[in-house]
């Protein structure tokens, strides 16, 4: 959703020589409060294109939607999806939420492997449209993988602006073809520009 400017109109008094007889009606070309024009908006907001992880490795980042209410990872090793059910890079509130893969069973390892080795403090950098924002890693957690939707609040797009960086982690189980749980990193935003 677009933020709102800020008022970049000017105030225009009431000129201290209208008639204050409640007889005489003021002039309609005479302004009653504040006049002006809202200020383009200066939030600037972009659908990440492109991620970069702490220590320079970058990747590219596509939309992904839901089926069955499961986020869709895009095939590929190297490719990144941006839920498209959540916010978007520089929004004034909710989640950028990225999935990857840790790895593929005909590529090898994922690009989100490298988060098992982000710490909090380092900066996650989102790129597009000829914009950056900048996030700071906060914290790092593994959840059950029936859990991530209910319980770790990955997907929330009610509280303050973040990004969210989900992969899989934890014990492979061969028999269903999956990990066992997510990891889910999560970080706050530092810096947008234009």
């Amino acid at each position: 959703m677009p933020g709102t400017g800020v008022d970049g109109g000017t105030s225009t008094p009431v000129p201290s020589s209208t008639p204050l007889d409640p007889l005489i009606t003021p002039s309609t070309d005479v302004p009653s409060g504040r006049v002006g024009t809202p200020a383009p908006s200066q939030r600037i907001r972009f659908v990440p294109t492109e991620v970069v992880l702490p220590g320079g490795a970058q990747a590219p980042v596509v939309p992904a939607g839901t089926v069955g209410d499961q986020l869709q990872v895009p095939s590929g090793a190297r490719r990144v999806g941006w839920w498209d059910g959540g916010a978007e890079a520089g929004d004034p509130f909710g989640s950028v939420v990225l999935a990857g893969h840790v790895d593929t069973k005909t590529e090898g390892l994922g690009f989100f492997a490298r988060l098992r080795k982000a710490e909090p403090g380092e900066y996650v950098v989102l790129r597009g449209a000829g914009r950056t924002a900048t996030y700071r890693i906060d914290s790092k957690v593994s959840v059950p993988k029936d859990a991530l939707a209910t319980k770790s609040g990955a997907f929330d797009q009610t509280g303050a602006h973040r990004l969210v960086l989900i992969t899989c982690t934890g014990a492979y189980d061969r028999n269903n073809g999956g990990y066992e749980d997510n990891l889910v990193v999560t970080a706050t935003a530092i810096g947008l520009a234009k």
